[in-house]
């Protein structure tokens, strides 16, 4: 039997450092997404920008180490590598001060990502990125540019208040499959004006976007998915929590690589649950998943 190709994901945005009080860590939606799709068995691309500081090339070195693709990866000798300030409340929530005017609010458009976007079978893009005009346009050139079957997945990631209305309505038009969490749907229903109950207002979001799909997460109880014509309720299993940095983005990276396995809807979810709930017991974004919760997402071999 002929090998399945690779396919090619991609998460754009913000990357940066996460300043806990123990340390920091890497960090950025976009960065931890596209390792979790790594893992996964996927050809995974990280498009961002780091300052030319230590910081910027400690990233570099991580995103190395970690097997992580850095040719988009731009580089900004005027720009200081992002940062992110974490203090975590008593339950382990993280609460973020984001810093401003960094390398990652200044992604440029260039042929090489508009030759990626035409060929990536998925793209994870949210709001913070698009604070900027610069990186709003890139961005927004990115989703434009990917092939109509592309799943382009907005998590929303509402943060501080670095978002508008405007930036929501346009995502949510350039997106197919939205990921939101129980603290955004009403933010989203208001900026909306949609009323009614959780469901409603889902339903609601799949016809008026026509969105492939809706992933939404409510702590600790546990979360749906959403489609036209089916939907899935999933509880989170029991563990310790470590830190819970990290765990949307390894959920929705699972997510994907389900769906464009063509995995049944239930099942997708039951393994996407299972990962993030590993990633909470795990100190960081970005631990290496084990095996058991891999098998169902890598392609065969036979």
């Amino acid at each position: 039997m002929k090998k399945q190709q690779q396919k090619k994901v991609a998460g754009i945005g913000e990357l940066l450092w996460d300043v806990f009080p123990r340390g920091k860590q890497m960090g950025g939606a976009p960065c931890n997404f596209a390792f979790h799709a790594l893992q996964a068995g996927f050809e995974a691309h990280v498009i961002s920008a780091v300052g030319e500081d230590p910081d910027g090339e400690e990233i570099l070195e991580l995103m190395n180490q970690l097997g992580l693709d850095q040719a988009f990866v731009q580089s900004k000798a005027e720009f200081p590598t992002g940062t992110v300030t974490v203090e975590l409340t008593g339950e382990g929530i993280p609460e973020y001060i984001i810093h401003e005017n960094v390398a990652w609010d200044h992604i440029g458009w260039t042929s090489e990502l508009e030759t990626l976007a035409g060929e990536v079978d998925a793209v994870c893009f949210g709001s913070l990125a698009q604070r900027t005009q610069v990186s709003r346009d890139s961005i927004r050139l990115f989703l434009e540019a990917t092939r109509p079957e592309c799943l382009r997945v907005y998590d929303i990631n509402l943060r501080q208040s670095f978002y508008t209305r405007e930036t929501l309505l346009q995502s949510l038009k350039l997106a197919n499959v939205l990921k939101l969490n129980e603290d955004e749907l009403p933010v989203l229903a208001a900026f909306l004006e949609f009323e009614g109950s959780e469901q409603e207002i889902l339903s609601r979001l799949l016809s008026d976007f026509q969105l492939k799909l809706i992933a939404y997460t409510m702590g600790g109880q546990g979360s749906w998915l959403v489609t036209t014509d089916e939907s899935s309720h999933c509880e989170v299993p029991s563990v310790k929590i470590a830190d819970t940095v990290g765990a949307g983005d390894s959920f929705t990276a699972t997510l994907l690589a389900g769906t464009l396995r063509g995995l049944p809807l239930k099942s997708i979810h039951k393994t996407a649950t299972e990962v993030a709930a590993f990633v909470c017991s795990q100190h960081g974004a970005t631990p290496t998943l084990p095996e058991h919760l891999l098998a169902d997402l890598k392609p065969s071999t036979h």
